[in-house]
Formats: C-alpha cells, sequence, structure tokens
C-alpha cells in the first residue's frame, strides 16, 4: 500500500462539477493498493498518518500530528501510484489490485483513519475526479507499507 501524503491549508474533490469533500487545515492523502495488500497495511499505514509529525509547532518545526492539531483528512483512492514505467512509454498496472479488493481496503483505511477520531472525507472511488490542493509548505511525502 502506498501514500502521498500533502500537508494542506485547503483541500476538496469534485466529481462531475459537483463538491464532494472540502477540507481546510490538514492532510490530503491519495491512496494506492496493490494485489497481496492486506487489512495489516492498511492498519500500520493509517496509524502512521494519522501519528506523522508534519505540522509546525509554536517554534515553527514539524512536530505536530495530525491528531495533534486536530487536523482533517480527504483520501482520494489513486490506482496510478502503482504504475509502472519502466518499459515503453504507456504505464502498465499490473501491480494494482483489483477494484473490489481495492475498494475495500480503501475503505478499510478510511475506518482506520476514523478510529483515530481524524475527521475523514473521502473522493468516489472509481471516478473521474477533479482534486484541488493548496499544499501547505509545500509538504509533500510518499510512506510504503513494504518499508514501515
Amino acid at each position: 500500500m502506498r501514500a502521498v501524503v500533502q500537508r494542506v491549508s485547503k483541500a476538496s474533490v469534485e466529481v462531475d462539477n459537483r463538491t464532494i469533500s472540502q477540507i481546510s487545515h490538514g492532510m490530503l492523502i491519495l491512496l494506492g493498493i496493490k494485489k497481496g495488500d492486506t487489512v495489516k497495511e492498511a492498519e500500520l499505514l493509517a496509524k502512521k498518518t494519522a501519528n506523522l509529525r508534519i505540522f509546525s509547532d509554536q517554534e515553527s518545526k514539524m512536530n505536530l500530528s495530525l491528531i495533534d492539531i486536530n487536523g482533517q483528512v480527504i483520501v482520494v483512492s489513486q490506482f496510478t501510484l502503482y504504475g509502472n514505467c519502466k518499459k515503453g512509454r504507456r504505464p502498465s498496472f499490473i501491480e494494482a489490485a483489483s477494484p473490489e479488493e481495492a475498494n475495500s481496503l480503501y475503505q478499510y483505511f478510511i475506518q482506520c483513519l476514523k478510529n483515530e477520531e481524524i475527521s475523514v472525507q473521502a473522493g468516489q472511488f472509481q471516478a473521474f475526479m477533479q482534486v484541488t490542493i493548496i499544499n501547505d509548505g509545500p509538504v509533500t511525502l510518499i510512506l510504503d507499507s513494504d518499508e514501515l
């Protein structure tokens, strides 16, 4: 499981010109799920993101977590995070989980964040979305459950 975590001052998701999610101060998480991922990876990644100290304290040091600041999250499913561009010019997505498997783990990841008492919103699984962010910093990190 792979997550691109962006610290944001604002973020929103639109589907068919309708805003379905909108937050202020917090994180936008693009979440990719690969074949073979399990609830174990979802739990590990959710715990890591909830406690990741990327928000500034009073001394402007990245010392506070999402939990510490009572921040909000939007989680967007992003199968293209497992796009392989090694051969040719067109990415291969054979490492990405099937839609059924991915949606189940996507929903579970969201629930894991909610269990940490975080305000969570989501994109729409398998929809064409317009994601708008104001990246704060900018701060962008890539987390991979294989490397945690």
